[in-house]
């Protein structure tokens, strides 16, 4: 028995000897690999020997970047969302994150971390895989940031060949399904703002602040028939997705909001968004210096999104000023191409080839003085329905009330409803008078106060309109006449 243990000491000795030799020669030949080849050749004998591996190996591995070209993967998104919660007792390292106002954690994998899914009874096999390479010589969408911009990330997925109509048929769509829906159970609405010193760097060209505008469509002071339309337009929008396709329109529509200041166009936006579940994308087009900043900014925006440009009667007069800035530039003209936004580029952001780039999209402009507007930016198309916000209505009224003083029926609200169609002020004023008290019937004495003082500085400005016409008639009498005297006095004159 000692002879026979004896031996098998031996043997273990001998195998343990042997698998260290082997161990400790692989890491010098990889060292003195390292050291010695060129990173290029080194890699290409590394996946020349994996390629012949793999030719006898049933398993196929499909490589899922996270850019397409210019544009996100949405294979990509889905399948960081959707293995978030694949997670087993074998993962050792995650990322976990809660942004505010969202519900639930985001947990995400960190690099060359494993995950086995199940699907339709068959195993597949993910990994999270970073890599480092030479910025120089590779272009990354996130080039402009110095923490992502040598990063290239990427998901493998691995599963038997024989499985491979299986997953481009019914596994990824399944994960891009899965990962819709969580996304929004999950999200918060987002208000994004152009990082115009991120340009030209699609991953962070929007930066991003979570929205929380309590606004709605039951709580908005405009006209109900209004209202209605509106809600029906945006229902009928979103579920026409094969309709739009059917008679080959990009799925978008555009809404051209205008009114004077005060008439609640941003809470409309506000409204919309949340009744949609829609982000919002906030749009400074005077701080755009060329068209193809505008295809770029619209390229990086999401699907599911409204885009907003607000004031765009201001905007109109982008080409005077831009031609000011060119004027100061100097005289070899190497500033004049940084300086060249043109209304037909707007035209084709809203409603050219590039304005297809994306679905269930929404366009929205707004205005103080539609009468401003070059009529191109109006035909439907690209302002698909024009909103008239004006001032405020005794339903309107109704609607604040019941909102700041939670009161739907007053004995004052016959009157205060007879002198709001008369005084003509916006639903901003009449909230700010609302605001001003807590007690239901000193609020309503102050915005009767109120409206009787707009009503009275309205007759007022009315009644100077008219003396300044009668004095710019009479002088202009006056002139005619002495006019007419001097040609009288030249003709005798001259006889």
């Amino acid at each position: 028995m000692s002879s026979s243990a004896e031996s098998k000491m031996a043997l273990a000795k001998t195998v343990l000897s042997t698998v260290g030799s082997v161990a400790a020669t692989t890491m010098v030949v990889r060292t003195v690999t390292n050291e010695l080849l060129p990173q290029e050749l080194y890699d290409y004998l590394f996946f020349g020997l994996k390629n012949l591996f793999s030719r006898f190996s049933n398993q196929l591995t499909m490589v899922i970047e996270e850019f397409d070209g210019l544009v996100n993967n949405e294979i990509y998104e889905a399948a960081e969302m959707y293995l978030g919660n694949k997670l087993s007792t074998n993962t050792r390292r995650v990322k976990i994150s809660k942004p505010d106002k969202e519900k639930r954690f985001n947990i995400t994998l960190e690099h060359d971390e494993e995950v086995t899914d199940v699907y339709s009874g068959q195993k597949f096999q993910w990994v999270w895989l970073s890599k480092k390479v030479e910025s120089r010589d590779f272009y990354n969408p996130r080039s402009m940031n110095s923490t992502l911009r040598s990063e290239v990330r990427s998901f493998e997925l691995t599963f038997h060949k024989k499985n491979k109509e299986l997953v481009l048929n019914s596994y990824l769509p399944y994960i891009i399904g899965e990962a819709k829906l969580m996304k929004l159970e999950n999200r918060a609405i987002k208000i994004h703002t152009v990082d115009y010193q991120s340009i030209y760097n699609l991953h962070d060209i929007w930066e991003a602040i979570n929205l929380d505008h309590p606004a709605t469509f039951e709580t908005l002071a405009m006209d109900s028939e209004l209202k209605d339309k509106i809600i029906k337009d945006l229902d009928r929008f979103v579920k026409r997705k094969d309709y739009y396709r059917k008679v080959g329109k990009a799925w978008k529509r555009g809404y051209l909001m205008y009114g004077p200041p005060g008439t609640g166009k941003s809470s409309l936006v506000a409204a919309m968004a949340n009744y949609l579940n829609f982000d919002i994308y906030d749009l400074e087009l005077t701080e755009v210096m060329r068209n193809s900043d505008l295809r770029r900014l619209l390229v990086a925006t999401a699907n599911k999104s409204i885009l907003v440009v607000e004031d765009i009667d201001c905007t109109i007069d982008l080409q005077t000023n831009l031609a000011n800035r060119t004027n100061d530039s100097p005289p070899d003209g190497s500033n004049q191409q940084e300086t060249k936004v043109t209304l037909s580029g707007l035209l084709n952001f809203i409603d050219g080839l590039w304005s297809s780039c994306g679905d269930e999209r929404i366009i929205i402009f707004t205005t103080n003085h539609i009468e401003k507007l070059d009529p191109a930016l109006l035909r439907p198309g690209r302002m698909d329905m024009h909103i008239h916000l004006s001032y405020c209505t005794p339903s309107g009224f109704r609607r604040l009330a019941a909102n700041y003083l939670e009161t739907r029926e007053h004995k004052l609200f016959k009157q205060i409803e007879e002198l709001v169609e008369t005084a003509m002020v916006t639903p901003a004023e009449v909230a700010e008078q609302l605001l001003k008290e807590d007690e239901v019937d000193v609020s309503l004495d102050g915005l009767i106060s109120f409206l009787h003082v707009k009503i009275k500085e309205k007759e007022e400005a009315k009644s100077k309109k008219i003396e300044a016409t009668e004095l710019d008639t009479n002088e202009k009498k006056m002139s005619d006449e002495k006019g007419i005297e001097e040609n009288l006095e030249e003709k005798k004159i001259i006889k």
